[in-house]
């Protein structure tokens, strides 16, 4: 963004503007008051009532002018504050720009390095097995990053149409850990579970994506050897609670709201930046306001790992667009 010089700063000129605004009304008022002394004068001269016409005239147009100030300087607050806050939106735009660019790079750059080994050398067996593994977790990493994009795009803009089913969440989660293995084979994961299913109306897509975004952020902002999730499902007061809690890095006191807002990215302890795009959790907090219900992040603090508990309503209302459900528990 280019620089403005010292006297053209835009928050200087704010306030310029409001101590000019101010100004005027002062000078307005002060000139109204002295002119209206000097018609109370020469009416004094005379056998009519100077209050009669100068005083309510008086104290009406000051009230009137302050209204109007007040309302002017209304508007401008509201707008310095839309600038503020376009202001960090761009910036972190910008950072999302550069890291999601670092994050498009990296798993390409590392594709064409192991082809060009592949191609260049001969290799056992057994290497190009390593390899290839290499390759295939850079396509994972690749494509998770793309459909984030798109995923979050046609929620935004409301074009997502999927169904809405009575499923067991707890089959739900299961089945996920079970077919993304590779994904999590240097984090332990435990599912705690009610010994009965819990049936909750779910897009399954949207919630797998829930769960892919929730548990990447716990290894990611985790500088445990072995990274810990622990899952938790149960039914409370006519909703469904799910918490994740891990042993990562934790939050710092104000952070809890902060990290679902768009392109936001968590501080590592004084520490730059780690790699990703700001985007995950603020999919997690449309996912679940999709679903029509509740996510928040609890922290104890740095180092003190993140808990986020996600409230799901049991039943949607009707007219929403999905299907009707009810819990039958017959669904698995």
């Amino acid at each position: 963004m280019r620089r403005f010089p010292w006297f053209l700063h835009p928050v200087l000129i704010f306030v310029f503007s409001i101590v000019a605004l101010c100004f005027s009304l002062f000078l307005y008022i002060y000139w109204y008051v002295k002119v209206s002394s000097g018609l109370e004068i020469v009416l004094s001269k005379t056998d009519l009532p100077p209050a009669q016409f100068v005083e309510w005239r008086t104290w009406i147009v000051i009230l009137i002018l302050s209204l109007l100030v007040g309302l002017i300087l209304t508007g401008f607050f509201i707008i310095f504050a839309y600038q503020v806050k376009t202001l960090k939106l761009y910036r972190r735009q910008q950072n999302f720009i550069d890291n999601f660019t670092h994050e498009l790079k990296t798993p390409v750059t590392s594709l064409q390095l192991y082809l060009e080994t592949l191609d260049k050398h001969e290799l056992t067996r057994d290497q190009q097995h390593k390899y290839i593994n290499y390759m295939l977790a850079d396509v994972t990493r690749l494509t998770g990053n793309i459909n984030r994009i798109l995923n979050l795009s046609r929620l935004e803009a409301g074009l997502f149409s999927g169904e809405f089913e009575a499923l067991d969440l707890v089959g739900v989660v299961n089945r996920y850990l079970e077919k993304n293995q590779q994904l999590f084979r240097n984090c332990r994961i435990t599912v705690h579970a009610p010994g009965e299913p819990v049936i909750c109306p779910v897009n399954e897509s949207l919630f797998e994506m829930l769960l892919a975004n929730l548990l990447t952020n716990a290894m990611h902002y985790n500088d445990s050897p072995t990274p810990t999730v622990d899952i938790t499902l149960a039914v409370s007061r006519g909703r469904v609670r799910l918490l994740f809690e891990d042993n990562g890095i934790g939050l710092a006191p104000g952070q809890a709201r902060k990290i679902f807002r768009k392109f936001y990215q968590e501080e590592r302890s004084g520490r730059p930046q780690s790699g990703g795009s700001g985007l995950g959790l603020y999919l997690v907090e449309q996912i679940v306001r999709q679903h029509k219900g509740k996510v928040r992040a609890i922290s104890r603090g740095v180092g003190q790992g993140t808990r986020f508990e996600v409230l799901l309503p049991l039943r949607r209302k009707k007219g929403t667009g999905a299907k009707s459900e009810e819990n039958d528990g017959n669904r698995a």
